[in-house]
């Protein structure tokens, strides 16, 4: 199964709750912090929720 490389590019600062809990049930903690998740479909909803904060790419 293919992996996704996300990346956390802007601050949580100002954004709603759930989205900050997203990010963190995503691993993120720190700007530049960088992850590697499983492709599924769990995962592409968690990214596409908080698309504006993150950076994805496949591996």
């Amino acid at each position: 199964m293919a992996k996704l490389k996300i990346t956390l590019k802007k601050s949580t600062i100002g954004c709603k709750d759930d989205q900050i809990a997203t990010v963190k049930a995503l691993g993120l903690k720190k700007i530049r912090d960088v992850v590697e998740h499983e492709d599924t479909p769990q995962i592409r909803g968690m990214v596409n929720k908080v698309s504006h904060l993150v950076d994805v790419k496949e591996v």
